[in-house]
């Protein structure tokens, strides 16, 4: 084996490392944020938001959307320890992070520019948006009706927006926006950090 093979196996070896140990660090942080959660506005108290999926984020824009979504996946399998759903608001937060990170990283994994990143961002945010309408209509707002009727749970959002009368009402009005609006916040948070921790991530011996 030359000499030049051997350099080459050996980086490859560092960054394939590096990449796991990253991966799962940013996963422990995505874990811990997932219980700083603040209420969503214009909702009720039980309709919260958090940032983990800003980890995952970050992940992918470094390392491609694949690593983005194995950090959403071993966040979600951390917090089925402590689950009060059985799983199900798990599979759904995992499907939300999952389609959020996957279009950011391979809209990012095309052309790595800052306009690019900004691009992928806000569009991968209107995915995430329409992911969460639809994750809302056929998982969570069926999980919450086992803990709350049907009209009282509609009524509690109509509260806040009256015109919310119904079920879809609740995820066009409600889940749509106010999920694009987190992923637009999560994306702001790492268009400003990322370049400072790119060096961190990668490793300064690997420029």
């Amino acid at each position: 084996m030359s000499n030049n093979t051997a350099t080459i196996k050996t980086r490859e070896n560092l960054v394939s490392t590096r990449t796991i140990t990253m991966t799962a660090l940013l996963a422990a942080i995505s874990y811990v944020l997932a219980f700083l959660e603040f209420p969503v506005p214009l909702s009720p108290s039980f309709a919260r938001m958090d940032l983990s999926d800003l980890p995952a984020l970050i992940g992918a824009f470094a390392f491609g959307p694949v690593t983005g979504v194995m950090i959403e996946l071993i966040k979600n399998i951390l917090q089925l320890l402590s689950t009060s759903t059985g799983g199900i608001g798990e599979l759904a937060n995992f499907l939300m992070g999952a389609f959020y990170v996957l279009a950011a990283g391979f809209i990012y994994k095309y052309k790595k520019t800052r306009k690019m990143a900004m691009w992928a961002c806000v569009i991968s945010s209107v995915v995430m948006g329409i992911a969460a309408a639809i994750v809302n209509y056929f998982i969570l707002l069926p999980l919450f009706e086992t803990f709350m009727p049907l009209d009282q749970l509609i009524a509690s959002f109509g509260e806040f927006l009256p015109f919310i009368k119904t079920k879809l009402d609740v995820v066009l009005f409600n889940a749509l926006p106010f999920n694009i609006l987190k992923g637009l916040v999560i994306g702001a948070i790492a268009m400003m950090i990322y370049k400072k921790l790119t060096p961190i991530l990668k490793g300064e011996n690997l420029k």
